[in-house]
């Protein structure tokens, strides 16, 4: 768990703190959606389509009439839950393989190694495209190509830390007096690699968001009618750029601070549970 100097440490980094107001707010607006959202995000008003802001619609209609607030609200939720989704599934993954490969090494760790090296020489992009070619579209489609993605680019991290954390005495203390290595991995090895977990958790969120609206932009990640901040920047954000340009600024903006609160957040983490990080400064 985070110590309370780790805490003390993180209300003395501004941005962290700005970053983590950020996320809460849209977790919030993402958890709320149905309540906060004006208007249904599939609501056809084709008598008020491609609106500037006004007093009915603050942020404008899309081309279809359809209230752009509430689109881009309801694509929080749509990007919290991909956002969260892969990451908690690329970091149980991640650790699964770390832990396994790192603790007993030998051929194990040879053979798993080449494998993530092998992985490793292609972009995420384009790896999240091909799992996304082969599953289809579909919000449960892509929590699972990019949690896979993430599963394998992070076991390196963790087996690094595995291996950091297995040759100390206590480990060895504990493997003298009989314990199992289950044991072991759950009750030294694991507790002592959680603060590395918790910051590519949070590094990970937002390239995780951005990913996810590359895909949707892309036309292989949420289909539509269902919004999301790729899929609102694509389509007739691209067609109607110059006529309505806030189909694509809204959408965009919403990205931008996703993505920038969960980078300031996850640096400021790092920095203060990293000790190598505390002892420099």
């Amino acid at each position: 768990m985070i110590s309370w100097s780790a805490w003390a440490g993180l209300r003395r980094k501004p941005l962290g703190a700005l970053g983590a107001v950020l996320l809460v707010g849209i977790i919030a607006l993402a958890a709320l959606a149905d309540r906060v959202a004006p208007y249904d995000y599939d609501e056809v008003d084709i008598f008020n389509r491609l609106k500037p802001s006004s007093a009915a619609h603050w942020l404008g209609t899309d081309n279809l009439g359809r209230d752009l607030l509430s689109r881009v609200i309801h694509g929080a939720r749509v990007s919290m839950a991909v956002g969260f989704g892969g990451v908690a599934l690329g970091l149980a993954g991640a650790t699964g393989v770390g832990l396994v490969s790192g603790y007993f090494g030998g051929r194990l760790d040879m053979a798993v190694q080449r494998v993530v090296d092998a992985f490793m020489c292609f972009p995420l992009l384009l790896v999240a495209l091909t799992i996304m070619a082969i599953l289809g579209p579909g919000l449960a489609n892509v929590i699972l190509a990019l949690g896979l993605v993430l599963a394998v680019r992070d076991s390196r991290v963790i087996r690094g830390a595995v291996l950091t954390v297995k040759v100390n005495l206590y480990v060895e203390a504990a493997r003298g007096l009989g314990a199992t290595h289950g044991g072991v991995i759950v009750r030294h090895i694991l507790p002592n690699i959680f603060a590395p977990i918790i910051i590519l958790a949070t590094v990970n969120l937002g390239a995780v968001i951005l990913i996810e609206a590359a895909l949707s932009f892309l036309g292989f990640g949420v289909p539509p009618p269902r919004p999301s901040w790729g899929g609102m920047l694509s389509g007739a954000g691209l067609v109607h750029m110059l006529r309505a340009p806030w189909l694509a600024l809204w959408p965009g903006v919403a990205l931008s601070l996703a993505v920038f609160g969960a980078n300031m957040l996850g640096d400021a983490l790092r920095d203060v549970l990293d000790p190598r990080l505390r002892g420099s400064r």
